[in-house]
């Protein structure tokens, strides 16, 4: 099976169906495990992007956060958002097919604080220097969170069974 083609399919029937041109297939074991396009135009939900949602079908049907041994196919370059999902989900690689370079003159989807061009270098700058407003307010009791969840997982600070390699 073309992996790659389908998940060109999946995007154009979305942008057919009123959605946005993105999309994301996951493959393990050379069978489609999830798939997903971008959900944000019709659920209103700005996280609704196509990688989060295939990331949350495949992790769900496999009863795991890690996806190990698989393959993610994505329409385009991922956005940060999806980016760190998928650093964190961990798959053995990434394909993706188009770069904003080549889908810009095309499609754009600035934002108030979100301009692709220059989102990665914003994302890179100390929080208090970012165009998002941001507020460092340190409270003594949040740490007592993290110590719970320490002494409830046996002093162990890494989560059970993540990828480390």
């Amino acid at each position: 099976m073309d992996f790659a083609q389908r998940t060109i399919d999946l995007a154009r029937r979305n942008v057919a169906e009123g959605g946005r041109p993105f999309a994301t297939v996951i493959v393990k074991d050379g069978e489609v495990l999830a798939e997903s396009a971008n959900k944000v135009a019709q659920t209103h939900d700005p996280t609704a992007h196509a990688e989060i949602l295939a990331i949350r079908q495949a992790c769900t049907k496999l009863g795991t956060e890690h996806l190990v041994g698989a393959t993610i196919y994505v329409l385009a370059h991922p956005c940060t958002m999806c980016l760190g999902a998928l650093y964190y989900c961990s798959p053995d690689q990434v394909v993706f097919l188009t770069n904003r370079e080549q889908y810009e003159p095309y499609y754009v989807d600035d934002r108030k604080y979100f301009e692709l061009a220059t989102f990665y270098a914003e994302f890179a700058k100390p929080a208090d220097q970012r165009r998002l407003p941001m507020r460092y307010e340190p409270r003594d009791d949040v740490i007592d969170v993290y110590r719970f969840w320490n002494e409830r997982n046996g002093g162990e600070r890494r989560v059970p069974d993540a990828p480390v390699d």
